[in-house]
């Protein structure tokens, strides 16, 4: 599906709305303030993949809502509210009190969101389906790969990540990150056999994987994979930028 969403980069003076749609990759760097919208009644769909190591609970992300059942305002009283972004009382109990509902929330008909900006996704978005191939095998595959030199902001974020593609029964080579990073890997669609051998050479996974499945490879484990007859397509994300 498409949508639109809106990010305000830490120490930015002007938020950045941008339009989304399939295959769009975007590097959050910490402390950044984000929306997310579906204008239609189709499905969006929006994977979240990131470094949870220091968060308030490790393993977790680390949510800050504005508003909202749970949101950061609603804790502090009107008076502050007011007195910190000159609103009048009012105003102040409106923010703080409007939106009763925590996470996703369903917008009222008719009701206005900022306009998407073609310049705003400059710097911000790839798309791993238009971007040029970093490897492309004549009836085996392809591959993109994102890094600081076509998505910049993943220098901030401290990961990388690449899309891959491989048809009916093609194979994945055996491999890992020469960096000694980690590899967390979502299948998208299709369906196939992973195997991840330790440095031991012990086989520690070996199973079917499908549209939908996650699996993590621990540093310096060698991992492979071959698609079944419908082919199989992944993202992952690994622990360095480069």
């Amino acid at each position: 599906g498409g949508g639109t969403c809106e990010i305000v980069l830490p120490e930015a003076t002007k938020e950045k709305v941008i339009a989304i749609k399939k295959g769009d990759a975007i590097a959050l760097p910490f402390g950044v303030v984000t929306w997310w919208f579906n204008p239609s009644d189709a499905e969006l769909v929006v994977l979240f993949l990131g470094d949870t190591s220091k968060g308030h609970k490790a393993g977790q992300f680390t949510n800050f809502p504005i508003t909202g059942g749970n949101g950061i305002f609603t804790g502090f009283t009107t008076e502050f509210v007011g007195r910190a972004w000159d609103l009048t009382e009012d105003e102040a109990k409106k923010l703080v009190h409007n939106q009763t509902n925590v996470g996703i929330v369903k917008v009222k008909d008719g009701q206005g969101m900022p306009e998407p900006s073609a310049k705003d996704r400059e710097g911000m978005v790839l798309n791993c389906l238009e971007a040029p191939l970093d490897v492309d095998i004549k009836n085996g595959g392809c591959v993109v790969v994102l890094n600081t030199k076509n998505l910049p902001l993943v220098g901030e974020v401290g990961l990388g990540a690449d899309l891959v593609r491989l048809n009916g029964h093609a194979m994945c080579s055996p491999g890992f990150s020469c960096d000694s990073a980690y590899q967390v890997t979502y299948v998208v669609r299709g369906s196939g056999r992973v195997q991840v051998v330790g440095v031991d050479g012990k086989r520690v996974l070996e199973t079917t994987v499908k549209g939908g499945c996650l699996f993590i490879v621990p540093r310096f484990f060698v991992v492979s994979k071959i698609a079944d007859a419908d082919g199989l397509e992944w993202f992952s994300i690994i622990t360095t930028p480069k």
